[in-house]
């Protein structure tokens, strides 16, 4: 099972770190990454294997958003085929 995580806010230190280390205590593996600056906007989309996670996926869901509320960031996780949907033309 695969997930969409989004993140976007203003660039500081850590960003990748934070989300990363909530990732890989939750035993989530990272497949794909892709980030960008963009002026003072930090933007990133991962695609991560969420099936042998140790919490569900609004627990998952609730300590990523958590963690952008501490840093001032938009951070949402979407499952895939719902990610998909969403953007298809």
């Amino acid at each position: 099972m695969k997930a969409v995580i989004t993140v976007i806010g203003k660039d500081r230190v850590g960003i990748i770190a934070a989300v990363s280390t909530i990732l890989a205590d939750c035993n989530v593996n990272i497949l794909d990454i892709s980030q960008t600056i963009m002026r003072e906007f930090f933007t990133m989309i991962m695609l991560v294997d969420i099936s042998k996670a140790t919490i569900s996926f609004t627990e998952l869901a609730e300590k990523l958003e958590k963690k952008g509320k501490e840093l001032a960031l938009s951070i949402r996780i979407q499952h895939e085929d719902i990610f998909n949907s969403m953007h298809r033309i």
